[in-house]
């Protein structure tokens, strides 16, 4: 019988352990490598029956290779059993270095534990070491490192010559469950980066299909789209566009990464520009068409970032909204202004008149110079106004450094002339126009007559006062002319201009009609609301409509 010590023996079995050992370093899988190692006790340590129990990530473990009886494999390969079953089979019986054997004599009280197991009935041993059916001897194996962390554990049964190993057949098993731990690690290493390879080329796959995606949207979106670099000395600039946007603004792709759109947006418009890139989300402004024209369009800014910590671009969505916005300025001009004549209509005069007017009681009557002297002691410059500070703000809120006053703003008092005198002082005037004979007219030859004398006279108003001026329609044939920083006696000359301009014959179908004009003009003062600006105005019209009526029947 061979022993052991012989040493041909075991020169067979380093050979047969090289091979085993090689077969688990060539295996392709976690599965492969596990079944290679149970296939390797039988084929290299003289063991008929090997199981590999493998540690799961909850801890517990699971039968997952077997090897030497197909039916003990069917019952119980896949089988789990507890950590902590498994820790008390690791305590028990004698260890031998890293083993643990349990003798029969002992292993009758795991019969009932819940780790998978098989057993057969025999006789009790002839000798000392010869080995029992209960026996159970197994090698636990541990990652590689100081933890000694517990990869799994291989059990065996059933030793060829019959008898428990020795010491040369426990050191085999020991090296070889060290091995086979190293080869696991391998494997799940192996394992891991083949899923991670998987995963990136997934996610690869899915960034590309995401770029495609994203670049057909962006070149084929019906609107304009356009890529803006964010940060740096380059902040603004445009990177990319898109065809709607090129066809929007007339300028090639190549021309247009010379600009930003800070260089295209209109004059006026850059604020809010600036703020809605500085801030993301949206705006309507006009961009600069390449024949010099500009496009009203909805900005809609987002701030995308290349990377966690990569470079920041802003992705703007351009849309065409010049239609909807003519059709905007359109009913607001309708609504504040005369369908006749084209004039600003009474709201809107109301609302120009109310936004240069504060609510200070003690201007009520006051001269520019009382006003002053009543704001400063004093202490102006003789134009109403004084460097560096204003009097008053619009709508009765009071500022610095006015007794009294608040925060500060540029809002001066609007004072008037003192009586028809020319003091040098300037105010806002309000001339009240009512045409004279306007009605006679309309009688004789109709509305349409009525309305083309109407028109005419707007016309010769408008063309008569400066710009800046306003020339309204109150209503009916009455318009009211609002002309800032004149004296008295240069209102008094506007409405002689005025009046003789309205004066010669207008001619409408083919006959010439004429009507004339009585102007009253009032003076706009802080203190004083628009009605009653209006109604001064209003009642010197009448004073000298009927002055003039006077003056008509003495000559007669």
């Amino acid at each position: 019988m061979e022993t052991e010590s012989e040493p041909y023996v075991r020169l067979a079995t380093l050979r047969q352990l090289h091979q085993v050992v090689t077969d688990l370093n060539t295996a392709r899988s976690l599965a492969d490598t596990l079944q290679t190692v149970a296939d390797g006790v039988i084929a290299g340590l003289g063991y008929e029956l090997a199981c590999v129990n493998l540690v799961r990530p909850d801890g517990d473990l699971v039968v997952a290779a077997f090897a030497g009886n197909a039916a003990a494999e069917a019952l119980i390969t896949g089988r789990v059993g507890s950590r902590a079953s498994w820790e008390r089979r690791l305590t028990m019986g004698e260890g031998w270095g890293d083993l643990r054997f349990i003798p029969h004599t002992e292993g009758w009280v795991l019969l009932e534990d819940d780790v998978p197991q098989w057993y057969t009935e025999g006789p009790e041993p002839r000798f000392e070491d010869e080995w029992h059916p209960q026996d159970r001897l197994y090698a636990p194996m541990y990652a590689s490192g100081g933890g000694r962390e517990l990869l799994g554990v291989i059990s065996v049964d059933k030793p060829r010559n019959g008898r428990r190993p020795g010491a040369w057949g426990r050191e085999a098993l020991q090296m070889y469950a060290s091995q086979s731990a190293i080869a696991i690690s391998n494997a799940r290493l192996r394992a891991n980066m083949q899923r991670a390879l998987v995963r990136l080329e997934r996610e690869q796959q899915a960034l590309r299909a995401s770029e495609e995606s994203f670049r057909q949207a962006f070149e084929y979106a019906p609107s304009g789209m356009a890529i803006a670099e964010m940060g740096g000395d380059q902040h603004g600039r445009l990177l990319r566009t898109n065809d709607a946007l090129c066809r929007l603004l007339g300028r090639p792709a190549a021309v247009m990464r010379r600009y930003s759109f800070a260089d295209l947006v209109h004059p006026e418009d850059i604020g809010l520009l600036l703020r809605t890139s500085a801030e993301g989300g949206r705006a309507e402004l006009r961009l600069g068409r390449r024949d010099g024209s500009y496009v009203w369009v909805s900005l809609r800014n987002s701030v995308v970032a290349d990377t966690a910590d990569g470079p920041r671009f802003l992705l703007t969505h351009v849309e065409d909204i010049e239609e909807r916005k003519r059709h905007e300025l359109q009913l607001a001009h309708r609504a504040s202004h005369d369908s006749l004549t084209g004039l600003p209509n009474s709201a809107e005069l109301r609302a120009r008149l109310s936004a240069r007017l504060c609510q200070r009681p003690y201007a009520v009557g006051a001269t520019a110079v009382e006003v002053l002297d009543a704001a400063y002691g004093g202490a102006h410059d003789g134009r109403g106004e004084t460097p560096g500070h204003a009097v008053c703000a619009p709508g009765g809120f009071d500022f610095d450094p006015v007794p009294g006053g608040g925060p500060f703003d540029h809002h001066v008092h609007m004072v008037a002339p003192e009586g028809d005198v020319d003091d040098g002082s300037k105010g806002l005037a309000v001339l009240f126009c009512d045409l004279d004979g306007f009605k006679s007219i309309n009688d004789r030859f109709g509305h349409n007559t009525g309305d083309a004398v109407l028109i005419e006279v707007a016309r010769r108003l408008t063309t008569g006062v400066r710009d800046g001026d306003t020339v309204a329609r109150l209503g009916g044939d009455e318009f009211v002319v609002l002309a800032d920083g004149l004296g008295a006696a240069d209102a008094a000359d506007l409405a002689v201009r005025l009046r003789n301009a309205i004066i010669p014959p207008i001619r409408v179908d083919g006959r010439a009609v004429r009507v004339g004009a009585s102007f009253g003009i009032g003076w706009a003062s802080c203190g004083m609301s628009v009605e009653e600006v209006l109604r001064s105005a209003d009642q010197r019209m009448y004073i000298e409509k009927r002055s003039r009526a006077k003056v008509h029947r003495r000559a007669g």
